[in-house]
């Protein structure tokens, strides 16, 4: 039976869905002149078969379920229904609605299926809205988009076909269809669910700081038939850009490079704040306490830094400005003898490290070790050409086609073209001192976390220093390592390492006044709310242990018998039966049917966090006592009450990750309950037009929307009296066939692989970042 929609696409109803159901309800859509449908369906014939998923009507209603949503369905000027969504910034901070199948939706029988929907986003502010796909064993495909203001167009996610799961080690692929529809960008979940019992679809905004409306239409499966042919073949061109597209700010020589370098240098020298004290505080605003390093006060009710000369301060700047992520795997390898092995003592992680080139005679040994990533690039120098000085090595990375191998540094070469130096020394000189001239002239007070060590000697711009804790010591799985397992506090080998970390940090500061605090670790999984399992997943890691082999299970344990006179109370409490306290040093399952026992597993946790921040902070205590310790930059989705509680204990300043679009007052209520100065350690927003294939974790539309969404994340920090700064991630662009460790493709840099700045939305930085004073202390 073939039908028409209301873009007019040819369609044939496949029974494998919803069936004949779907088909009957639209039979007044049926045609048979087939010349007035070529005429109507030139704009997108590259599919064939289309199935309506719902029948947006009345009966609809009893399948939506929502939370801090409200929602009708009504018709829509061509007859067809329309679901219309406002989303309530307020009462949630993740509000959601879901249509739920009747049974299940079944595209088992289609070899390529994408789910297409009419999205219309009819207010003046930009929607970024995730849609997850769900199917009956709870695995979820999730990807999202930004919609655009006042805009009405079709959006798809690919979710069978053999380019559904092709990797590429990016984390997102040039589109593969050849539509014109909008590719949803992919984000988590599992790019493979069930296609034969699909339960569910979803709508969702997070962290938004106003309410947000979209209009939904048409919600169908298809079947693609038109592709584009070696998608992800030559995709980068010789300055490590999109080779396929135009887009503003592309350049195609070096004498464009130098053009722009030669411009830029006149607008910086044309202006800079004149509010800022020698280290960048607020000249007009009260001196306090003078101790010649940053500390930390609260002034009229509102928490602050204060400069070593004291002056009030707050932290505005850009995290990751440093060469370590300007990488990406090249695809190509050489055997293991011509690779020096890590050392046990290293304090580095191997992301964090700079190029770590091979020799020039190691190169003559390489080979193709991923075909798919050797064939993205349209050139490669050769190792002993003077643009070969920017080839690197990883020696493992997180995620990717392969495991290691040689990388390439397009970023540095373009610098090296831009300065006329081959040198890598004389490309970074250059570059530090270029770097430092942005930052001031576009009104920053600092640098944020992750920067080159070279910064720490400029003795003209604070910043902050970091470090990892990484070894051979003990670690305990919650279930949710997505970058690691958590570090066994318990273990002395974590201890040594935690002093040995500090202290090289130590050498590397030199005492000096312009480093604000120092970082330590970063984005632990310690724990997700949502659930008692998710929650204290930490707990049930480390109790399925052997205490002779977990020091951290040894210290529950005694922790247990110190707190339960017998074995007997602990066995009513916990819905166990153990004869001895003894036995509890065997690992075990626990369960969470008893109010009692997740009590404790919550004062477990508390022990747990407190034992790894105190190491910390004894150890900044004892060889960086000026300088304060900034946390471990905790992720939304990997913190719990329990952590929280127990880093304000020994921190000076909590740190946060928090990639939404705001401080919305609706998660953000904890502070008020710690009242600590808190900094946000990461946040960012990249847009589709700078010619990347993934805009970042926040997505807008144009580099000018990106400014705007900027100055609403940045007020919203600085009005709030908790915060002390706010770090944006990152500098540089990340490469477009992703960086070498796990494949990050994201527009979120200020300047792009060629190191041109995105001038709109830089715009949109300066204007928040010269009035940043006036706003946060006189207002």
């Amino acid at each position: 039976m073939t039908i028409r929609t209301r873009f007019g696409v040819v369609a044939t109803c496949v029974l494998a869905a919803v069936g004949l159901q779907a088909c009957a309800k639209r039979e007044a859509y049926l045609i048979t002149d087939t010349k007035e449908l070529a005429s109507q369906h030139e704009s997108n014939t590259s599919h064939d078969m289309l199935e309506s998923m719902v029948t947006l009507n009345e009966d609809t209603k009893s399948l939506i379920n929502a939370n801090a949503v409200d929602w009708q369905i009504s018709t829509a000027d061509d007859g067809e229904g329309q679901l219309n969504i406002k989303f309530n910034a307020a009462s949630a901070n993740k509000p959601f609605l879901t249509i739920n199948a009747e049974s299940t939706w079944d595209f088992s029988l289609n070899d390529t299926v994408a789910v297409v929907m009419d999205i219309d986003n009819p207010s003046s502010e930009p929607v970024h809205l995730h849609v997850a796909l769900t199917d009956v064993h709870g695995k979820k495909h999730n990807r999202n988009s930004a919609i655009p203001p006042h805009s009405s167009a079709s959006y798809y996610s690919l979710i069978k076909g053999e380019n559904v799961s092709l990797d590429t080690g990016m984390r997102s692929n040039p589109k593969h269809w050849d539509t014109d529809y909008t590719q949803l960008i992919w984000r988590t979940g599992s790019k493979e669910i069930d296609v034969s019992k699909i339960k569910s679809i979803t709508f969702q905004v997070m962290g938004v700081m106003a309410d947000k409306y979209i209009t939904v239409r048409d919600i169908r499966a298809v079947r693609p038939t038109s592709f584009i042919q070696d998608s992800v073949k030559h995709i980068v061109d010789e300055f490590g850009q999109n080779n396929k597209i135009d887009f503003e700010g592309k350049v195609t020589s070096t004498d464009d490079l130098r053009q722009h370098f030669k411009e830029e240098s006149v607008e910086l020298q044309a202006q800079v704040p004149t509010d800022r004290s020698k280290f960048g505080g607020y000249l007009n605003g009260p001196k306090l306490e003078s101790t010649g390093y940053f500390r930390t006060e609260k002034h009229d009710g509102k928490w602050a830094l204060v400069d070593p000369e004291g002056y009030l301060f707050f932290s505005t700047g850009i995290a990751n400005v440093r060469m370590a992520n300007t990488s990406t795997i090249t695809g190509f390898d050489v055997p293991d003898a011509y690779v020096k092995s890590r050392a046990s003592t290293d304090l580095t992680p191997e992301d964090s490290m700079g190029l770590n080139r091979l020799s020039n005679a190691a190169a003559e040994h390489r080979f193709e070790a991923s075909a798919i990533r050797a064939n993205m690039f349209t050139s490669l120098p050769d190792y002993n050409e003077d643009l070969g000085n920017f080839y690197g090595y990883r020696r493992s990375v997180h995620t990717g086609t392969i495991d290691k191998g040689e990388t390439y540094s397009y970023y540095m070469a373009n610098l090296s073209r831009k300065f006329g130096d081959m040198r890598v020394d004389g490309v970074l000189d250059k570059w530090e001192s270029h770097t430092v001239n942005r930052m001031q002239s576009w009104g920053f007070t600092s640098f944020g976390n992750w920067i080159d060590t070279r910064f720490y000697d400029n003795d003209n711009f604070p910043y902050f220093a970091n470090g990892w804790i990484i070894g051979d010591f003990k670690t305990v799985s919650s279930g949710n390592d997505y970058w690691a397992p958590i570090p066994d506090p318990f273990d002395k080998k974590f201890v040594e390492r935690t002093d040995a970390t500090v202290k090289q940090i130590a050498l590397e500061v030199k005492d000096s006044p312009w480093c604000v605090g120092v970082f330590i670790d970063n984005e632990k999984s310690w724990g997700i709310m949502g659930s008692p399992e998710s929650q204290f997943g930490l707990i049930a890691g480390t109790m399925a242990l052997n205490a002779s082999d977990s020091p951290a299970k040894t210290a529950f344990v005694e922790w247990l018998k110190n707190r339960y006179e017998n074995i007997q109370t602990l066995n009513k409490n916990w819905d166990v039966s153990f004869v001895s306290f003894d036995e509890l040093n065997e690992g075990f399952a626990i369960n969470f049917n008893s109010t009692e026992a997740i009590q404790d597993y919550s004062e477990l946790l508390t022990f747990y966090a407190e034992a790894y921040f105190k190491t910390v902070a004894d150890s900044m205590g004892k060889y960086m006592p000026n300088h304060l310790y900034m946390g471990a930059r905790f992720a939304d989705w990997g913190m719990t009450p329990e952590l929280r509680r127990a880093a304000a204990k020994h921190v000076d300043v909590m740190s946060y990750n928090y990639y939404r679009e705001g401080i919305n007052p609706v998660f953000w209520h904890f502070l008020e309950e710690l009242d600590m100065p808190s900094i946000i350690g990461e946040f960012h927003m990249g847009a589709l037009d700078s010619g990347l294939f993934n805009p970042g974790l926040i997505g807008a539309h144009t580099q000018e929307i990106r400014g705007q969404m900027y100055e609403t994340y940045m007020n919203s920090v600085i009005d709030n009296p908790y915060f002390v700064g706010a770090h944006w991630f990152q500098y540089i662009d990340s490469p477009i066939a992703g960086r070498a460790y796990d494949g990050e493709n994201y527009n979120v840099g200020f300047v792009s692989v060629a190191d041109i700045p995105y001038k709109p939305f830089i715009k949109s930085v300066k204007q928040v970042n010269y009035s940043l004073y006036q706003r946060r202390f006189e207002k």
